[in-house]
């Protein structure tokens, strides 16, 4: 079982945030800077066809930015308010094992003993009836006649 990583170390959801808002403050940006120029040049009677068609089309890219980032936004805190939800894994609690020996405290090991008598078996074996009886059938006790 894979567990996730808590959403503050979730690269994904940092990239989000941080794209989402680039993405509403450029739009932001460029939303206000070029209505704040159409203003300006309409206002004066300076204005040119360059400036008034193409600045609305620069105004609604702007206007789009933003909302785009805005639903980023929104999207992130979602996300945000769901890794709440989520139930977090029980933690084990692991107590510390006894420190072992250090190995120039151990005594060495004796050499192994090798012995070159035959080994007995310690309980005798016991042979078991054949499990087919060999015996003809006339010299069977349990055979009846037909």
């Amino acid at each position: 079982m894979s567990t996730r990583p808590p959403l503050a170390r979730s690269i994904p959801f940092w990239g989000l945030l941080v794209v989402s808002l680039g993405t509403a403050a450029g739009g932001a940006f460029l939303l206000t800077s070029k209505l704040g120029s159409m203003t300006a040049v309409l206002t004066d009677n300076t204005a040119t066809p360059v400036d008034v068609y193409v600045g609305q089309s620069v105004a609604v890219a702007g206007a789009v930015l933003l909302g785009a980032g805005i639903v980023g936004i929104f999207l992130t805190l979602a996300v945000a308010a769901y890794a709440t939800l989520r139930p977090v894994p029980a933690v084990e609690v692991v107590e510390p094992v006894a420190a072992a020996p250090e190995f120039d405290e151990v005594a060495p090991a004796a050499a192994p003993v090798v012995t070159t008598e035959p080994v007995v078996a310690s309980e005798p074996v016991v042979e078991s009836a054949p499990l087919v009886d060999d015996a003809p059938a006339d010299e069977r006790d349990d055979v009846t006649p037909r």
